[in-house]
């Protein structure tokens, strides 16, 4: 059993920053890439980062500069430092983790925190 659990998301007002954390536990051995998504009322769920093990990263063309991925691999753990925010970004944002258990590779999901920009 693998739970992920986001937190850290609240109200902010526009321009303000918000930190969120993901946390990965359970039975794996490792986690290969993490990534952070969101999901707006009607919209699709969209990719807005994700990290390898090795630390590369990739972003949404809607976040570069504003958004910071990062990763603690010892605490199992993927954080998103969000600056300068918007209201478009008012969003439920997701983590997943790749996680190893020896025999192959599965993606779990958390429930979601919620991030809200006020203008």
């Amino acid at each position: 059993q693998v739970q992920v659990v986001e937190s850290g998301g609240g109200l902010v007002q526009a321009g303000g920053s918000l930190r969120l954390s993901c946390a990965a536990s359970g039975s794996f051995f490792s986690i290969s890439g993490m990534a952070w998504y969101r999901q707006a009322p009607g919209n699709q769920r969209e990719l807005v980062a994700a990290i390898t093990r090795q630390n590369n990263t990739n972003y949404a063309d809607s976040v570069k500069g504003r958004f910071t991925i990062s990763r603690d691999n010892a605490k199992n753990m993927v954080y998103l430092q969000m600056n300068s925010l918007k209201p478009e970004d008012t969003a439920v944002y997701l983590c997943n983790a790749d996680c190893f258990n020896g025999r192959a590779t599965f993606r779990y999901w958390g429930r979601g925190t919620q991030v809200t920009v006020s203008s």
